[in-house]
């Protein structure tokens, strides 16, 4: 069973084509554009992820994949085979949407069976496979129970299983976590790493969330209104966004113009020096005034008003500060001066290269 079988790290053998790649694609819907003319090359085994707001054309892109949209230009290629007018059933894919669409009148079992069957796989693998699928979701037992009888995390694991028995080359995820709370999401997002990792087939995973996409993916593709605005490893894209919507969109945004440039530096990266602090060798200092602080918990962000113009929120673990104190010792109206090195500080352009302003499409 192909699932079982160790694979090798993402991005595979030198001489295997990609996973997925789409060149020109594009897609209209009456007079908006839901996906600009996009090329887009996904390795094998990888997480990638599709990152954006609503409107920004993820959704389409995976649909169009999934061959549940239709392109009206551009190709789309999976393990090099073209697939553009090849309709779902017969690409190797399978999707795991939000809404997890189990029969209810099926056991679990019997829901993850259902691909196989129809595929008319012998009773025996069948069973077999079922077995190993439920166990790698961590259900082993619960096969014969009804989807009403499970959590909303364990129904998310069904869904999950029911798409990786059928062994697809890729498997796509459409905000599939979307629904749970936070901290069972967390937890399944751990899982979907962890069988990701263990099944070695490509997902691509659509998603709004930020530090989803962060924690999860081996590389990101970070769209906005039916453009991708850039591509990359996680810590590519966030310590060294190439526009100002990806600097915006992926963790807080400080965005200030200095000497006729727009800079961005991460709040984690900006000290604020207190009164009588040296200045660190080789920093950019400048002073201003806090206008807020705000407790969130493992952290404290400040808000800090510039002299020379704009605003930078800073951010400060409190691990020094004691239970009553949130504030670490500074409120809204002191006077400060903050810190960061230069290398510190990214320039960035407006938009990406070429970016396409469409209008509002499809998520």
């Amino acid at each position: 069973m192909r699932m079982m079988v160790p694979t090798p790290a993402p991005g595979g053998a030198a001489d295997e084509p990609p996973a997925v790649r789409v060149t020109g694609l594009h897609k209209r819907y009456a007079d908006v554009t839901a996906l600009a003319a996009t090329d887009l090359t996904v390795r094998p085994g990888e997480f990638f992820t599709l990152l954006g707001p609503s409107g920004s054309g993820k959704t389409t892109l995976l649909r169009l994949i999934a061959g549940f949209e239709r392109p009206d230009g551009g190709a789309i290629e999976l393990a090099g085979r073209d697939v553009t007018g090849v309709p779902p059933f017969a690409r190797d894919v399978n999707t795991v949407f939000q809404d997890y669409a189990l029969f209810p009148h099926m056991t679990i079992a019997e829901n993850i069976e259902y691909g196989l069957k129809v595929r008319h796989v012998g009773k025996q693998a069948r069973r077999d496979r079922v077995a190993r699928a439920l166990d790698m979701v961590q259900l082993g037992g619960l096969g014969g129970r009804k989807p009403a009888q499970l959590s909303g995390g364990q129904r998310q694991r069904v869904a999950l299983a029911r798409a990786i028995v059928n062994e697809p080359q890729v498997l796509l995820l459409d905000e599939p976590l979307g629904a749970l709370d936070l901290k069972l999401r967390q937890h399944m997002q751990r899982e979907l790493l962890r069988i990701q990792r263990e099944v070695g087939i490509t997902f691509i995973y659509v998603t709004h969330d930020q530090e989803e996409a962060l924690t999860m993916s081996d590389r990101i593709a970070v769209l906005n209104l039916g453009k991708i605005e850039q591509v990359g490893a996680p810590a590519e894209v966030y310590e060294h966004p190439k526009t100002a919507f990806v600097a915006d969109f992926i963790g807080v945004s400080n965005l200030i113009q200095r000497d006729g440039r727009q800079l961005t530096v991460r709040p984690e990266k900006i000290t604020i020096l207190a009164d009588g602090d040296a200045e660190p060798a080789g920093a950019h200092v400048e002073p201003g005034t806090i206008r807020d602080v705000i407790y969130a918990g493992v952290l404290t962000r400040y808000v800090v008003e510039l002299d020379a113009g704009g605003e930078l929120t800073v951010s400060r673990l409190n691990t020094d500060s004691s239970p009553g104190d949130t504030s670490g010792g500074r409120s809204g109206g002191a006077r400060v001066r903050v810190a960061w090195q230069d290398r510190q500080a990214v320039t960035i352009s407006e938009q990406a290269p070429g970016a396409v302003v469409a209008g509002a499409g499809e998520g």
